[in-house]
């Protein structure tokens, strides 16, 4: 189960030329919108990427205005893990627990995830926050996922399972994310 203590947030190459092409793209960016929010509220490590800017272009202006003050690694590697400066990103966030938010699925969630698995992390998938080009690429990146051992969560799942309880002080900021 997800612990607020022990996770962090990877938001994963939500660039101007690759969402537009992606199935139920806007749907994707309003999930990954929700989860950068909560994890402000919550204080979570976020570690934020762009796959060769050069080519696809900055993040789109809606994920991009929530990340403000975080910095962002520029890769080209497709596993952020296969990066020297994400990893030690990642390492220093000093968390056990990544929770991921990106495209492509079956690309570079996936290869951060299998590489993170790897080195021993827990890594979590909200399914409604990643997305693919094709349904079929977008299943097969899940099905393996899941096979590999990392925990294929909804938006909302996550969410509640790093509240853990109402009534709290984080609940109430977390609540219109909720609602």
């Amino acid at each position: 189960m997800l612990d607020r203590n022990s996770t962090a947030l990877l938001v994963i190459d939500y660039q101007e030329k690759l969402l537009p092409k992606i199935n139920a793209g806007d749907a994707v960016a309003a999930q990954a919108i929700k989860l950068i929010r909560f994890a402000r509220e919550m204080d979570l490590p976020i570690i934020w990427t762009e796959q060769y800017p050069k080519g696809l272009g900055p993040t789109v202006e809606a994920v991009a205005k929530e990340l403000q003050g975080c910095t962002v690694f520029e890769k080209t590697s497709f596993g952020c893990m296969g990066d020297p400066a994400i990893a030690a990103a990642v390492t220093s966030a000093n968390r056990r627990q990544l929770l991921l938010t990106g495209i492509e699925t079956h690309v570079c969630v996936m290869q951060t995830a299998l590489a993170a698995l790897d080195r021993g992390y827990e890594v979590f998938i909200p399914r409604d926050a990643v997305g693919s080009r094709a349904e079929p690429e977008y299943a097969a990146g899940l099905h393996r996922l899941d096979k590999a051992g990392a925990q294929l969560v909804t938006t909302e799942m996550a969410l509640f399972e790093l509240l853990r309880e109402a009534g709290t002080p984080e609940f109430k900021k977390a609540l219109p994310l909720i609602k």
